[in-house]
C-alpha cells in the first residue's frame, strides 16, 4: 500500500511539473501520452487535483496549474531566501558587488534574495522583488542556459541598467527550481568572479538539494 501510494504521489508531481513548463495547458489525452500513463490514470489524478486546488480545467477542456500552487510557492520564497543568504553574503563580500538569487516566473526573472557588499564605496542598490525579462541581464540568461542544459557563467554589460555588468550561473541538479545566483557591480569585474559565481551557485544547489 505505501508502494502504491508513493507511486502515485510520484506521477502527481510529474503531471505538475509538465505542466509547469509554460505552455498553453493539455488535454487530458496529451498528459497521457507525455507521461506515458493510462488516461484513467490521469483522470484520477486530476480529479485528486482538482479538488485540492492545485490544477483547474478551462472551458476548452484544457488542463492549467492552479491557484492552489501559488500558496506554495508564496511559503517557499521565505524558506529559499532564508537559505539563499549565507551564500550570496559571502560571495559578495568575496566579489566586492552586489550578490542575488533569481528565480524564473514565467517570461521574467525575479530576484528574491540580495545581498550588498559592507566594504566597497559604491555599490549596485538592486532591490528585492525586482523583475525583469529573462531575455535580458545576466540573471535571466542564466536561466535560460540553465533550460538549454547549460551550467557555465554568463556576462553581460548595459542591459538592465547603463554601465551595469552583471555575471550569473545557474542553479543546477534541482527539477523544482529554475534560478541563477550572480553579481552586478558599476565597476570592472577580477577575472576569478566567472568561476566564484558558479561555486556559489553549486554551493545553494547543495543546501536546497
Amino acid at each position: 500500500m505505501a508502494a502504491e501510494s508513493a507511486q502515485t504521489l510520484e506521477r502527481g508531481l510529474r503531471l505538475l511539473r509538465l505542466l509547469a513548463d509554460g505552455k498553453d495547458g493539455r488535454t487530458p489525452t496529451e498528459l497521457s501520452t507525455e507521461l506515458s500513463l493510462s488516461r484513467p490514470v490521469v483522470y484520477r489524478l486530476l480529479t485528486t487535483l482538482m479538488n485540492e486546488g492545485f490544477v483547474r480545467r478551462d472551458a476548452d477542456g484544457r488542463v492549467h496549474l492552479g491557484f492552489g500552487v501559488l500558496v506554495l510557492a508564496q511559503a517557499v520564497q521565505p524558506l529559499l531566501r532564508a537559505t539563499a543568504m549565507p551564500t550570496l553574503r559571502r560571495l559578495a563580500e568575496q566579489v566586492g558587488a552586489t550578490a542575488h538569487l533569481t528565480v524564473a516566473e514565467g517570461d521574467d526573472g525575479l530576484a528574491v534574495a540580495v545581498v550588498e557588499p559592507s566594504w566597497t564605496d559604491m555599490h549596485v542598490a538592486y532591490r528585492e522583488g525586482s523583475r525583469h525579462p529573462l531575455a535580458k541581464g545576466a540573471a535571466g540568461r542564466a536561466i535560460l542556459g540553465l533550460r538549454e542544459g547549460r551550467d557555465d557563467y554568463f556576462v553581460t554589460e548595459g542591459q538592465l541598467q547603463e554601465g551595469a555588468r552583471g555575471v550569473a550561473a545557474p542553479v543546477t541538479g534541482l527539477p523544482w527550481l529554475e534560478a541563477s545566483v550572480g553579481v552586478v557591480t558599476f565597476g570592472p569585474l577580477e577575472e576569478s568572479t566567472g568561476p566564484r559565481v558558479v561555486a556559489a551557485a553549486a554551493e545553494l544547489a547543495a543546501a536546497l538539494g
